[in-house]
């Protein structure tokens, strides 16, 4: 049988892996194996928190959202509800800006959707 050597791939490899895994404690930084290890859980993590980190951000648009919406005397589910019926296609995103930065705008634009409904 035929000897392989892999010294170049293999090396780029573990290097790779050596680098993602800097800034790590003891030998989860330098040892292959448990780096390796490591990695591939705190990719697994991440994969889940930002998954988890846009639920978050879309909860507190919402509640933003929500917050302006009741000075207005309407609930956030009813304000949502007369923008798609008055066919004014904003985001939440863009919405609880509006609602921080320029409430006087998002006075108008609920005013717009009271006047055509």
């Amino acid at each position: 049988m035929v000897r392989i050597k892999r010294g170049n791939v293999a090396r780029k490899r573990r290097k790779k892996i050596l680098k993602l895994a800097k800034g790590y404690r003891g030998a989860h930084s330098r040892l292959f194996r448990t780096a390796n290890q490591q990695v591939m859980k705190a990719l697994r993590y991440s994969y889940i928190d930002n998954k988890r980190k846009k639920r978050l951000i879309r909860r507190l648009w919402i509640s933003r959202i929500n917050a302006m919406a009741r000075k207005y005397g309407l609930s956030y589910g009813q304000l949502i509800c007369k923008f798609k019926r008055s066919n004014i296609h904003l985001n939440r995103k863009m919405l609880s800006q509006l609602a921080i930065v320029d409430a006087a705008t998002f006075g108008k634009l609920v005013n717009a959707i009271e006047n055509t409904n």
